[in-house]
């Protein structure tokens, strides 16, 4: 019933801490491990980051991730390493050698969790046989901080992902506990999905917990608990991908950097998007059904998911079921989910032939930041004229929502010119609000300028639309 994992090569188990303590306040006050710190305790800084290695196929497999969000329970079973866990008596690890050399190291309170982002780089490089500087970017996407600017730290991770990594000596994972108890919190960890629905329907109350990136937000700001709390990350049911029946079946305990692969080879678009959710930290937690569980009006994924007319499926007491996502979703956080039931997995259906799909984000960063406006568009243009359209917007109303009288104004016009009425049409399927990330009359403004760039997609190929392709 403790949570046992290895800290820093020592196998550790905790019994009286609370499963739903944040990693980040058991590393600094309960171990006195105060390089990893506090800045956001949202994960948007990074400053927390540390390496989550889990054993794969003789392996071990190392993620960043924030550890202000994560709880201790899902530590369990896990080989952790911070930025003390680095250095081997007096001599640096490659790391921190060179962001060292690079003058890349800042005021001391963002560079640890730096560091620990680019240990997890220069294992990936060392497991793949070199990394592009794409990568490189995309890695310390998640650390926001850049006192000393960019170039220094850059040029330290092309040095490091240019060499090998240290070997490192083999440590063991120790077992894992199907129930984590202390005081008056109890975390379960069910292995099958006939387990979880049992718990499920046991304990309706209970809260789920996929990767925690959106509920780990409890414990670290409102500095609340979970009495009661159901895991489904050893589900492999719902760790299960595959192609089935012409659909990209994504079960929903696959995270999004599980995910990216598979999404990215079927939907481009739709993997585009997913590099732009969180950061690599974030990715390396948060899962698929969470977000479409969360029900959020601005998740990232669920426009896409209405785009491509995806079918999740739940599995309860009564079997299984399936249903549109656009029938799941039936208010602002509020689902079609029945109290015993779980999301099993998500049906992506391939797109025909002639059909292109398209997915925009706007925000007020590129990067590592939530969702100001988001659009999806599945569209098919014959002859200059558009024959079909699926349109669907995130940020726009209380639930993510198809845009029906859009779709019925366009659908059947000539394509070559812009078309008119794209205002008119969005003002009757949607009411945007105003909030401290936009304005209602921007996000009307936008929605229809993406509606326009769609446009633009579809028949100026030539045309540059992205920043990155100037």
């Amino acid at each position: 019933m403790a949570v046992a994992f290895v800290l820093n090569g020592e196998t550790v188990r905790e019994e009286g801490v609370a499963p739903s303590t944040t990693v980040l306040d058991y590393l600094r006050v309960r171990r006195h491990l105060t390089g990893t710190k506090e800045g956001c305790a949202e994960g948007d800084c990074g400053a927390c980051t540390i390496a989550i290695g889990r054993v794969e196929k003789g392996g071990v497999r190392w993620q960043a991730v924030n550890s202000c969000l994560m709880l201790l329970s899902q530590l369990d079973g896990a080989l952790v390493k911070t930025v003390e866990g680095l250095a081997r008596g007096d001599a640096l690890h490659p790391v921190q050698r060179a962001l060292a050399e690079s003058d890349g190291t800042q005021c001391g309170f963002c560079t640890p969790g730096i560091v620990m982002s680019l240990y997890v780089l220069q294992q990936d490089a060392a497991a793949r046989d070199g990394i592009l500087d794409p990568e490189i970017h995309e890695a310390l996407a998640g650390n926001l901080c850049r006192c000393t600017g960019y170039r220094p730290i850059v040029d330290a991770a092309r040095a490091l992902c240019a060499e090998p990594a240290p070997s490192e000596p083999p440590v063991p994972a120790p077992p894992r506990s199907a129930r984590i108890v202390a005081g008056d919190e109890q975390h379960l960890f069910p292995e099958t999905l006939s387990e979880l629905v049992a718990l499920r329907s046991a304990y309706p109350d209970a809260v789920l917990i996929a990767g925690a990136t959106d509920l780990g937000l409890i414990p670290a700001k409102q500095r609340r608990g979970f009495p009661l709390a159901i895991s489904t990350s050893r589900v492999p049911e719902l760790k299960h991908m595959a192609e089935k029946d012409g659909a990209l079946v994504l079960g929903a305990a696959v995270t999004y950097a599980e995910g990216l692969a598979p999404v990215e080879a079927v939907f481009p678009a739709f993997g585009g998007l997913i590099r732009r959710i969180g950061s690599r930290q974030i990715r390396a937690m948060g899962t698929f059904g969470g977000n479409l569980g969360t029900a959020s009006p601005v998740g990232d994924t669920l426009p896409v998911l209405l785009a491509l007319d995806a079918e999740v499926e739940l599995a309860g007491a009564a079997g299984l079921r399936r249903m549109k996502v656009d029938d799941f979703l039936t208010g602002y956080r509020a689902t079609a989910l029945r109290p015993d039931e779980v999301i099993a997995a998500l049906r992506l259906p391939r797109l025909p032939a002639d059909e292109q799909l398209f997915a925009w984000k706007l925000s007020k960063r590129f990067d590592q930041d939530i969702s100001t406006l988001l659009a999806a568009f599945r569209v098919r243009i014959e002859s200059g004229r558009l024959v079909s359209l699926v349109a669907a917007f995130g940020g726009m109303a209380a639930r993510a929502k198809r845009a029906r009288a859009l779709e019925e104004a366009l659908v059947g016009q000539p394509w070559v010119a812009v078309p008119g009425g794209i205002e008119a049409a969005l003002d009757v399927d949607f009411a945007p609000l105003s909030d401290h990330r936009a304005s209602a009359a921007y996000r009307r403004a936008a929605a229809a300028n993406l509606v326009r760039r769609l446009h633009l997609a579809t028949t100026r190929a030539d045309l540059p639309l992205e920043l990155e392709a100037l």
